[in-house]
């Protein structure tokens, strides 16, 4: 199954790559009295490296526990970072200039290491707490002067609709009332695909003259936008559990929960960012 998470995209070629119907089960060694005659080893006795290589694989393979743990951590991370930056980056007057360096200097970074541990064929977990951690920063400076300048009590909202989002989506698939297909994958991508292009768009415009840009900073359509963004974002979400299923019961390397875990991260940051602009939209209109 494809996604538009370049992390999750990894394990579809790997599936391809692996024979059909998985590993074959190691065979156990002739016992010793089955020697031929003469006193001579034999080929039975003499371990078979392959399927030795084999066995080891699945003993280490990825189970939905590591996915947990893993997502965990990182998520947790970037949540840890949000908080003590929100702490120790005043968005005041006085600090509010040197706080939003801080921040874009972090997301700028964060946005490097993710490049960086996309492009690599094994996870790297300082790479993806070191992502998380940036990311976090960021994304408490962004929260506090939103909520200190724009709309108070936002931030509160947004962690609860992101919470909320992710739960609905879990439940809906586990349920089948979601049914991740290739077709589902293609219009993710696409829809995914002009969605950006828009953000490009609105934000070249807003840089160079057209102060509101194509109009998605606020008002019905500014609403709008960013409630196709959730939408997105669920779908996405979507994807990166038939991913996660797909990679689990194919045996993928345990290792390879921490590329779920950076995949998820980086799903659940698209969808708070974007809960957060729906409802600081909102909450400015009252």
């Amino acid at each position: 199954m494809r996604t538009s998470n370049p992390i999750f995209s990894r394990w579809g070629a790997a599936r391809a790559a692996r024979p059909a119907g998985g590993y074959p089960p190691r065979q156990p060694a002739a016992p010793l009295g089955d020697r031929p005659a003469g006193g001579g080893l034999g080929v039975a006795t003499v371990p078979d490296l392959g399927t030795a290589v084999d066995a080891r694989a699945t003993r280490a393979t990825m189970t939905m526990d590591d996915v947990v743990v893993h997502t965990a951590a990182t998520v947790g991370t970037a949540a840890l970072a949000a908080v003590l930056s929100w702490l120790l980056l005043p968005v005041d007057e006085a600090n509010l200039g040197r706080s939003y360096g801080i921040a874009v200097s972090a997301a700028l970074v964060a946005f490097v290491l993710s490049l960086v541990q996309s492009f690599r064929r094994t996870p790297v977990p300082a790479l993806i707490l070191g992502y998380a951690a940036l990311e976090g920063v960021f994304l408490g400076v962004l929260s506090s002067a939103i909520s200190t300048y724009v709309a108070p009590g936002v931030v509160e909202q947004a962690v609860l609709g992101t919470f909320a989002v992710a739960g609905g989506v879990l439940l809906a698939y586990r349920r089948g009332w979601i049914r991740v297909t290739r077709t589902f994958a293609g219009f993710v991508g696409a829809a995914a695909t002009g969605f950006v292009l828009l953000l490009v768009a609105d934000s070249l415009f807003s840089a160079f003259g057209a102060g509101n840009g194509l109009g998605f900073h606020g008002g019905g359509l500014g609403a709008a936008f960013a409630i196709v963004g959730v939408l997105l974002g669920a779908a996405f979400l979507a994807l990166d559990f038939r991913q996660v299923e797909d990679a689990v019961a194919s045996g993928a390397p345990r290792e390879q929960a921490w590329l779920a875990a950076f995949g998820l991260t980086m799903t659940l940051v698209w969808i708070y960012l974007e809960v957060l602009r729906v409802v600081t939209i909102f909450t400015s209109n009252d």
